[in-house]
């Protein structure tokens, strides 16, 4: 490796608080993850958090916007999406009705997820999401000053 090189690569994508930009960020984290096995997890993860952005927040507003950071080093993604505030409830893990048809965006991406993370306060909350190739299970998020939802193992198909 080069001396001013690392193993980490981070992208960064700010997106308006317009409905189809969840599209967009969701095209743009598959784009970038092309040759990682967490790309189709990580673009459905951006697009269920860049949702409850726009949703629950003030990111949906006429100025408001939603920023989506991915990290990415061999074996592992970390992906945060951060909103802009407004907000009096923290996210959280909900358990809906059957016919209810909202409130399980979070379960799915806790499922999908190593491990997330949930920080921040009223002026804007970051939902952070590992995802880590089998083999690096033991390098997990650290979970200081935040929540942590740890999924229950997914099986293996």
């Amino acid at each position: 490796m080069h001396e001013y090189m690392s193993d980490w690569r981070i992208w960064e994508l700010t997106c308006p608080g317009l409905p189809e930009e969840v599209g967009r960020a969701r095209r743009w984290t598959r784009d970038v993850l092309r040759d990682s096995p967490h790309a189709d997890d990580a673009a459905l993860i951006v697009s269920e958090l860049g949702s409850n952005a726009l949703m629950h927040s003030a990111s949906g507003s006429p100025n408001g916007s939603f920023h989506v950071t991915l990290h990415r080093s061999l074996g592992t993604v970390l992906l945060a999406v951060t909103d802009t505030g407004g907000s009096t409830t923290k996210p959280h893990v909900e358990t809906p009705d059957e016919d209810d048809t909202h409130g399980r965006g979070l379960s799915l991406v806790t499922a999908l997820a190593s491990r997330v993370r949930v920080s921040g306060d009223d002026y804007g909350r970051t939902v952070t999401v590992e995802m880590a190739d089998e083999a690096n299970e033991s390098t997990r998020l650290a979970p200081p000053g935040g929540h942590t939802a740890l999924p229950a193992r997914r099986p293996t198909p």
